[in-house]
């Protein structure tokens, strides 16, 4: 029953950081402060009650409208919230109760900021400078306190990554990947680390040749078509950072046997 209370708590608490990710996303769009003024619907621009603001049941009890304008809400707020939430549940499972708090505040913030730009990029194929520099910075200092590991290994992970990418980006001339996933996969490797980092990019690189087939078989998109690909890059990384010493064991496995 307390691990039950627990996890209720952790996840309560997602889906409230989630619906804070969701008026970062919106607001960096319009140049707008994050962390000053109220909440307003981005059709009517009425300012929304708290009753308006409750993570996911506010949705549902709206059916998915505006209060005011009967406009639609996105799904992007209802996901992002439920994402976050099981994300922070995950963390919490990995670092366990008391055993590492400051590396589970490290990575959920980490986790925010490719929240962030999983979302950001997939709407607007960008990726924000005002969040990759910060979480940068940030894994830096984390790091820095285990200095043979960032010197040793975080360190040229990131070097490696963004050397790998900057490589293509410069022979297609940015038409394959944009800057900002290059700056993307140093910030990867920084808290991946190796072998994590390479299994990170493979899965990330299968993993949207996978999406991409397939949306040229549904013709939603064609060979010319802009795809975001910092998305497959979280993806990647996520699991890479939760299953990837399982799957590195069993490909090690098939290869011994």
């Amino acid at each position: 029953m307390f691990d039950f209370i627990i996890y209720f708590f952790v996840f309560i608490f997602g889906l409230i950081i989630g619906s804070f990710l969701n008026c970062v996303i919106y607001r960096l769009e319009k140049e707008e402060s994050f962390l000053f003024g109220r909440s307003y619907c981005p059709h009517c621009k009425k300012t929304l009650k708290a009753m308006d603001l409750i993570p996911i049941l506010s949705f549902m009890a709206l059916r998915g409208k505006c209060r005011y304008c009967k406009k639609k809400i996105s799904w992007q707020y209802p996901l992002v919230e439920l994402g976050t939430a099981f994300l922070f549940i995950l963390l919490f499972q990995h670092f366990g109760l008391g055993s590492n708090f400051l590396g589970f505040v490290f990575y959920s913030a980490i986790f925010c900021f490719l929240i962030v730009v999983f979302v950001y990029d997939l709407k607007h194929f960008l990726i924000p400078d005002k969040i990759i520099y910060p979480a940068i910075a940030l894994a830096l200092i984390y790091n820095f306190f285990n200095l043979n590991n960032l010197l040793f290994n975080f360190l040229p992970s990131a070097l490696g990554g963004f050397v790998f990418f900057l490589i293509i980006f410069l022979i297609s001339q940015g038409k394959w990947l944009g800057f900002g996933d290059v700056k993307l996969v140093f910030l990867l490797g920084l808290f991946l680390g190796f072998p994590n980092i390479l299994l990170a990019l493979f899965l990330s690189f299968t993993i949207g040749a996978i999406i991409g087939i397939g949306l040229i078989v549904l013709k939603r998109k064609n060979l010319k078509s802009e795809v975001p690909f910092a998305p497959f890059l979280v993806l990647g990384s996520l699991i890479a950072f939760f299953w990837g010493e399982k799957i590195l064991n069993w490909y090690l496995s098939l290869i011994v046997y």
